[in-house]
């Protein structure tokens, strides 16, 4: 996963658990299920950040690349 889908899972775990106020037959905790998004989205940030440096990280498409260019060929 990464760093959007993370954070999706905190906002969706969140409205679960703090914004939906249903009575389930006692099959579903809403409360529950909204925890656990929550914790999935928060370990999938923290992977997201430990890792962002071999991933292509802050600064990818801005890095300098030198080229050397020794003209054409000889013949």
């Amino acid at each position: 996963m990464g760093l959007g889908v993370g954070i999706f899972l905190i906002a969706v775990g969140a409205i679960l658990t703090f914004a939906v106020n249903t009575d389930t037959n006692g099959t579903v905790n809403l409360d529950t299920v909204g925890w656990i998004l929550m914790g999935v989205g928060l370990i999938s940030v923290l992977l997201s950040m430990i890792f962002w440096s071999s991933w292509a990280g802050p600064g990818y498409w801005s890095r300098r690349r030198t080229y050397v260019d020794d003209g054409p060929p000889p013949y």
